[in-house]
C-alpha cells in the first residue's frame, strides 16, 4: 500500500524556489561564504550577503505557516536543489543549516520545547527535534524504514503530542509490515490534530493492509471532507467499493478522479478492474492498455493483461516486456505483484520450473509486506474454539436462535472451489451471491475479549441475526437464498450456527496440494500471511481441516454438505442437483449453465467461474512435484 505524507507540495515547491533565487555567482565567487576566518571587509560583505538570503527566507516562508516536519521537506528539497545546480556539497550543509536555524527562530515556542525555561534550552529543544525531522524524511526517502522508525520514535519520545512524528512513525511502522503498531500511531494522531486529511488517508491503507476493507471506508471519506481534491483517496475509495462488491460506487469514485486527473493510470486500472469483475474482459483490457499508452511501465496494468484469459507463446512478447519491467528497480509490492503475473504465464504455457520461480521470488517480496504467520498461535487459536464450542454449548444456544433459512454459508479453503459453488447457487432465479461479507470476523474482533466465555446471549443473538439480516438485504431485497463464501467463517461456526440454526453450511473440500498450490500461486492481501510459504500453508490447512472436523462431529446432522471438487467438475449436474436441494430450492436449468450467469465476481477466480467446467486443475500439482517441499505431508489428508 501508499501510504502518504503531510501535504508538503507547497513547502517542496517553496524550497525549490529559493535556491533556484540564490545568487549561485555571488556565492561561489566567495570561498565558503558562511565558514570564519576572513577579514574584516569580507565579513561585513558575507554579513551583508547573508542577510539578504535570510530576508528572502523570511518573505518566501513566513506565509505558510510551517510545522516541524514541513520546515524539514522544506530544507531538504532547498539543499538537494542546491546540490542539483551544482554548489558544492559542504556550501549547501552550511547554507541549509542557516535556513533551518532562521526557519526555528521563526517559531521559538514549541511543542518540543514544552517544559524547558531558558531560551537557550528551547533552541536547543527545537535544534534538536528539526534535526531528527530532517534524518527521519530522509530515511524514509530513501527506504531506510528501520532507521526512519527510530528518528521518529526519538521524536515522540521528546513530544508525545508531536501528531507529525505520528504519522511519520506509523508510515514506518507500515513499511515495516508493523500494522497493528501502525494503526495505533496513525489513530493517535488523528486524535491530537484530526484536520490532517493524509493520516486518515494512511489509516486507511493500514485496513485495507489488514482485510479490514468495510472499516477502512470511513477514514478515506473523512479524508475527502477534508480535502475534496485528494485524488489518492479518491481512488483508494473506489478500491475499497470495489472490495465491497459496490461496483456503481467504485465506478463513480474512479470517473471523478480522472475527471480531476485524466492521466492518471490508478484510476484507469480500477475501471479496468471493475469490467475485469463484471465478465467485460474486452472492455478491462481496453482500460489496462489506455493506461499503458501513459506509462508503458504501469506494473499493474501490465500484471492484470495476464488475468484476462490463458496465455500461450504468442504471447511471448508480454513475458519479455514484464521480465524487463520487473526487473527495472520496481518498489517490492509492484515487483510481486508482476512476478504473480510472470508466473501465470509460464504456467499457461506449459514452463513450470520457471512458473516455480516466478512464484517463489513473488512470495518472498509478498512476504516483507505481511506480519510473520504465527504456526504456534493459530494452533492455539484453534485449540480454544474447539474447547470453547462443545456439543453442549451449542445444543443450548441455537434452540434460541433465528428461524431464517436465508442465509448459506460456503466455506472451505481459499482456492478449493467455494466461488464455483457460489456461481453456482447464484445462477438460481431465487438466489444471489454476496461474496465475502466480513461481518462475522468483526463481530469476533469487537468482542475479542468475550468471545472464548461463553456463546452470545439470546438477546445478543436476535441482534445479531438482525444486523446480519439486514446486510444480506442491501445485497439483494428479493432473494430467497443469499451466499456468503467468507472462508474464514469457518472459524466462527459457533456463533453462526446458534444464531441462524436453519442456515445450510456447504463445506467445499479439494485435493489438499492442489489447493494450498493454488493458494501459492495467488497474490492475497497480506493479511492472509500463511499463503506466502509452503511450510506456513500446510499448517494453516492442518489446522483448517482440525477445525473442520470438529464442526462435523459438533453440528446436529444434515446442517452441512461436503461438496468434493473433484467430484463435482467431473458429475456437474449430480451434484448441482443435490446442492441446490440441499439449500432448499427447487431444480433450475440455469445452473448447470453458470458460466452464462451475469454477475460480478469479486474473487481470484471472476476469470475461472465464467468458463465451462472442465478438468485441468484437477492433480496440477504433479507438475510441480519436486518444488513443493513440505506440501508432500498433505498427501495423506487427500480425500
Amino acid at each position: 500500500m501508499l501510504f502518504k505524507w503531510l501535504d508538503t507540495t507547497e513547502v517542496t515547491q517553496a524550497g525549490i524556489a529559493l535556491a533556484d533565487d540564490f545568487n549561485l555567482r555571488t556565492a561561489s565567487s566567495r570561498a565558503d561564504p558562511l565558514c570564519p576566518g576572513r577579514d574584516r571587509t569580507q565579513g561585513r560583505e558575507l554579513h551583508s550577503f547573508l542577510q539578504k538570503f535570510l530576508k528572502q527566507v523570511d518573505s518566501v516562508v513566513h506565509p505558510l505557516k510551517l510545522n516541524a516536519f514541513k520546515r524539514a521537506k522544506l530544507a531538504n528539497s532547498f539543499k538537494w536543489r542546491l546540490l542539483d545546480k551544482g554548489v558544492k556539497a559542504e556550501l549547501a550543509d552550511d547554507l541549509t543549516q542557516a535556513l533551518v536555524m532562521r526557519l526555528m527562530a521563526a517559531d521559538t515556542v514549541t511543542a518540543a520545547a514544552g517544559g524547558v525555561s531558558s531560551s537557550t534550552g528551547r533552541r536547543n529543544a527545537v535544534r534538536e527535534a528539526q534535526a531528527l525531522h530532517l534524518a527521519a524524511s530522509e530515511q524514509i526517502d530513501k527506504g531506510a524504514f528501520a532507521e526512519a522508525r527510530e528518528s521518529y520514535q526519538q521524536l515522540v519520545n521528546l513530544d508525545p503530542r508531536d501528531a507529525t512524528a505520528r504519522n511519520g512513525l506509523g508510515i514506518a511502522l507500515s513499511q515495516l509490515a508493523r500494522y497493528a503498531e501502525a494503526e495505533g500511531e496513525f489513530r493517535h494522531a488523528i486524535g491530537i490534530r484530526p484536520g490532517h486529511p493524509e493520516v486518515h488517508y494512511n489509516l486507511a491503507q493500514v485496513l485495507l493492509s489488514t482485510g479490514r476493507f468495510n472499516e477502512s471506508e470511513v477514514p478515506l471519506r473523512r479524508a475527502l471532507k477534508l480535502k475534496p481534491s485528494y485524488v489518492d483517496a479518491r481512488i483508494s475509495l473506489g478500491t475499497t467499493c470495489l472490495l465491497l462488491r459496490r461496483l456503481p460506487e467504485a465506478r463513480e469514485c474512479y470517473e471523478k478522479a480522472l475527471r480531476a486527473a485524466p492521466r492518471d493510470t490508478r484510476a484507469m486500472v480500477g475501471m479496468g478492474q471493475i469490467a475485469s469483475l463484471e465478465g467485460k474482459f474486452a472492455d478491462a483490457e481496453a482500460a489496462f492498455r489506455r493506461a499503458l499508452e501513459i506509462d508503458p511501465r504501469e506494473s499493474f496494468a501490465w500484471a492484470a493483461l495476464v488475468s484476462l484469459r490463458k496465455q500461450t507463446p504468442a504471447d511471448a512478447d508480454w513475458v519479455k516486456r514484464a521480465e524487463e519491467i520487473a526487473d527495472g528497480g520496481l518498489n517490492r509490492v509492484d515487483e510481486a505483484m508482476l512476478r504473480f503475473a510472470i508466473g501465470k504465464y509460464y504456467d499457461d504455457v506449459g514452463d513450470f520450473a520457471q512458473a516455480f520461480r516466478s512464484y517463489r521470488r513473488a512470495n518472498e517480496l509478498h512476504k516483507l509486506c505481511a506480519e510473520p504467520y504465527d504456526r504456534q498461535g493459530y494452533t492455539r487459536f484453534i485449540d480454544a474454539v474447539i474447547s470453547a464450542r462443545t456439543p453442549e454449548a451449542i445444543a443450548s444456544a441455537r434452540a434460541t436462535g433465528s428461524d431464517s433459512e436465508r442465509p448459506v454459508f460456503v466455506l472451505g479453503m481459499p482456492r478449493s472451489g467455494t466461488s464455483l459453488v457460489e456461481q453456482i447457487i447464484a445462477s438460481h432465479p431465487a438466489a444471489h451471491g454476496a461474496g465475502e461479507i466480513d461481518f462475522w470476523q468483526t463481530v469476533v474482533r469487537r468482542n475479542a475479549a468475550d468471545f472464548w466465555k461463553s456463546l452470545p446471549g439470546e438477546p445478543e443473538r436476535r441482534k445479531l441475526a438482525r444486523d446480519y439480516l439486514e446486510i444480506l438485504t442491501g445485497h439483494s431485497a428479493n432473494a430467497l437464498r443469499v451466499v456468503d463464501k467468507t472462508p474464514i467463517n469457518a472459524n466462527y461456526l459457533g456463533i453462526i450456527h446458534t444464531t441462524f440454526p436453519k442456515a445450510p453450511i456447504i463445506f467445499v473440500q479439494r485435493d489438499p496440494i492442489d489447493t494450498c498450490l493454488s493458494c501459492y500461486f495467488q497474490q492475497f492481501p497480506p493479511a492472509l500471511n500463511w499463503s506466502m510459504d509452503l511450510g506456513d500453508l500446510a499448517h494453516y490447512y492442518r489446522e483448517s481441516q482440525r477445525v473442520a472436523a470438529h464442526w462435523h462431529r459438533v453440528l446436529p446432522p444434515g446442517t452441512v454438505l461436503d461438496v468434493p471438487y473433484e467430484e463435482l467438475v467431473s458429475d456437474q449436474e449430480k451434484w448441482t442437483r443435490r446442492i441446490i436441494e440441499f439449500i432448499g430450492l427447487s431444480w433450475d436449468d440455469r445452473c448447470v449453465d453458470f458460466h452464462k450467469t451475469t454477475r460480478a465476481v469479486i474473487t481470484a477466480s471472476n476469470w475461472q467461474v465464467r468458463q465451462e467446467l472442465y478438468m485441468s486443475s484437477v492433480g496440477r500439482w504433479r507438475h510441480y512435484e519436486k518444488f513443493i517441499g513440505p506440501l508432500r505431508s498433505l498427501a495423506d489428508l487427500t480425500p
